[in-house]
């Protein structure tokens, strides 16, 4: 059965953006993205590989299979890492069957009532930067009140449901001055100006990654831009887009539109892997809507990862002495998704001193995952200490990556006590324009 429409149903699914027939059958099951799925490296199960997972969404598509709750596990299983659309020869899509799988299961699939609300309580809490602050003043108490101490060296927080107990885990030292710290509108560029940007700050970015949200603008300026910061910029939707919460998603793009419309750029500057490959995508989320594709493909064309802006533009700032070796971690969706790996690289070797090492294991994801290392906490802690191991392998004087969510996962599963800084690449620039040599980092 060929469909070409995409909004047309077939089988057990229903009209709206079913998983493709014909990027189905672009799967000739060779195997080759087995190596680099984290949770087949895991478990050595063929459902919880892309290959499996294929095949599930083939057998709901001719009504063999229904969206019952062993089906859906190996989609709530998948990271959603897209390390298999690198390494597939055949050039499956993977990305799109995923998201349009992931919104079918949240239409026509009831979860139990606890997951249900944790999934409410993430998604009423870290797409809102105004809340996430509050959360954060509640987390520099809790550290400096030496209750977070109390927790652990008591025991209790073994004893805590595995989901809590990674989101325990996961929350960074806060500094006060951070959740204060609001980026000015505009910043002028340092001499002559090569282009006009707006910056994208994140949600979780600007709560407690502000200062790599600050890199990132001096960077830009002193390379010649003049950088925008619109006011009244949300959630881009992509924690919404990755967990298949469609309409949810879809407002939040047309949001994050319609706010930098306004604004005559040339880019659109992110600096959050994960936030730039949803909006890269607008164009296909929102294709089905006359009223937005338009605007929503003009948009995401615009859209570029902050180290694909620093690499298209010529270095006019000089760059000092960094004297570091530091372990390079690509961040899932900016290397898989976004298909940016030379770039960050190239970036950083033009820091004098500076030697860059890859990660062992390079493809295979983190565990963090948006938010699968709070949902999957099990799963997420195995392939975090398996990250770490690999990055203590190279002993390196930092770890760098672009990606708010690995610097988190990385930062608790290196340990409580690690001294290692965490850095986004940004961040190295910065310091190598200022003369401020390796930076401690979060």
């Amino acid at each position: 059965m060929v469909v070409n429409n995409r909004s047309t149903a077939w089988g057990n699914f229903d009209e709206h953006q079913p998983p493709a027939p014909e990027l189905i059958d672009d799967c000739v099951h060779c195997g080759f993205c087995l190596p680099t799925c984290p949770t087949y490296v895991l478990w050595g199960e063929e459902m919880d590989s892309p290959r499996g997972r294929i095949y599930l969404m083939d057998l709901v598509g001719h009504g063999a299979a229904d969206f019952d709750q062993t089906l859906v596990r190996h989609f709530d299983t998948c990271l959603g890492c897209m390390a298999c659309v690198t390494a597939c020869p055949s050039g499956v899509r993977y990305d799109e069957l995923l998201e349009s799988m992931r919104f079918q299961i949240e239409r026509h699939h009831t979860r139990p009532w606890r997951d249900r609300a944790f999934r409410r309580a993430i998604f009423e809490l870290f797409p809102y930067p105004g809340r996430l602050r509050l959360a954060a003043l509640g987390g520099w108490v809790y550290q400096r009140s030496g209750l977070a101490r109390l927790v652990r060296a008591s025991g209790l927080r073994g004893r805590l449901p595995a989901r809590l107990r990674a989101l325990e885990s996961l929350v960074p030292p806060t500094r006060l001055r951070d959740l204060l710290t609001r980026p000015p509108t505009r910043v002028a560029a340092v001499g002559e100006r090569r282009r006009t940007v707006a910056l994208l700050t994140g949600c979780v970015q600007r709560v407690f990654f502000s200062e790599v949200n600050a890199a990132t603008v001096r960077t830009l300026a002193a390379e010649g831009c003049e950088v925008l910061i619109p006011r009244g910029q949300g959630c881009c939707g992509a924690l919404s887009t990755h967990v298949g919460r469609r309409r949810e998603a879809v407002e939040r793009a047309r949001h994050t539109i319609t706010t930098f419309e306004a604004f005559d750029v040339d880019t659109i500057v992110v600096n959050v892997a994960g936030c730039g490959s949803a909006m890269k995508e607008y164009g296909r989320l929102l294709a089905d809507d006359p009223a937005w594709a338009d605007r929503a493909a003009t948009f995401a064309a615009k859209v570029r990862d902050v180290t694909e802006v620093l690499a298209e533009l010529a270095p006019r700032a000089p760059r000092h002495p960094v004297r570091a070796r530091v372990a390079y971690h690509d961040a899932c969706h900016l290397g898989h998704a976004q298909r940016v790996r030379a770039e960050p690289r190239a970036v950083l070797r033009g820091i004098p001193g500076l030697e860059v090492v890859d990660v062992p294991e390079t493809e295979v994801c983190c565990g963090s995952a948006g938010v699968f290392n709070l949902l999957e906490p099990e799963a997420a802690e195995a392939l975090g200490r398996r990250k770490v191991d690999n990055i203590r392998s190279l002993a390196p004087d930092a770890v760098v990556t672009a990606n708010p969510g690995c610097l988190l996962q990385i930062r608790r599963h290196l340990g409580e006590h690690a001294n290692l800084p965490l850095l986004h690449p940004v961040e190295l620039v910065d310091a190598s324009i200022r003369g401020r040599g390796l930076p401690g980092g979060t």
